[in-house]
């Protein structure tokens, strides 16, 4: 134990939101929410909730949703990620070039 804790402890660099664990990635998510939830900004939400992996954006807020759910989140954090995964579902990106 004192090799493992004090003589040659795991050193951790540059590691990915990817190996977060899934209570941490549904806390990443919650915050993402309040970002686009103060700011509107769509397309930085997706952003930074890609980064979590693979799956397409929506489906990693709609499963952060359920999980929060499940540990009880309150209700007013639910309504965060619940209305950043309608946002998600509705956005579509602009082209560039093109001025709206």
């Amino acid at each position: 134990m004192v090799y493992g804790w004090v003589l040659h402890p795991v050193e951790y660099r540059d590691t990915s939101l990817v190996s977060l664990r899934y209570d941490y990635r549904t806390d990443y998510v919650l915050m993402v929410a309040e970002i686009y939830n103060s700011e509107g900004d769509a397309e930085q939400a997706i952003r930074q909730i890609a980064q979590l992996g693979n799956e397409p954006p929506v489906d990693t807020v709609i499963q952060a949703l359920a999980y929060a759910a499940q540990m009880l989140y309150s209700p007013a954090d639910l309504v965060m990620i619940q209305n950043l995964a309608n946002a998600l579902q509705t956005w579509s990106p602009t082209p560039i070039g093109i001025n709206p």
